[in-house]
């Protein structure tokens, strides 16, 4: 029996409006990482999480034998409706106008669960 390839599912933002929650995750030089934390807490979000890392993309450390540059990586957690803000505010705080600056992805999330409780996440 034979059966037809899957299809991959083109998708868009608009897509993802309905969803309550989304994820923001923004990679950005290091030495801008301070001021996007204050800028952050300017406009209130709930809660972030940094992690260090290194990579390369579309500018590259021609200088180092693997390309690699340090970068800190942003993960936030909020509505889906205060996403267009809070990315706009990360993007302020981050550029320099100069290759390297990094980049901002948003993404849906089906549902978020508190580990304490259990409990499910409401979007409010």
């Amino acid at each position: 029996m034979d059966r037809a390839p899957a299809k991959r599912s083109q998708t868009t933002p608009s897509d993802f409006a309905d969803e309550p929650f989304c994820k923001i995750t923004a990679i950005v030089r290091t030495v801008a990482l301070e001021n996007v934390e204050q800028h952050l807490k300017t406009i209130n979000v709930p809660g972030i999480s940094v992690t260090k890392m290194k990579g390369y993309g579309e500018y590259k450390n021609f200088f180092r034998h693997d390309w690699v540059i340090e970068y800190a990586r942003i993960e936030i957690f909020l509505q889906r409706k205060r996403a267009d803000e809070v990315v706009r505010t990360i993007v302020d705080a981050a550029q320099t106008g100069q290759p390297g600056d990094g980049l901002v992805a948003i993404l849906p999330v089906e549902s978020l669960y508190r580990i304490r409780s259990g409990e499910k996440v409401q979007a409010q």
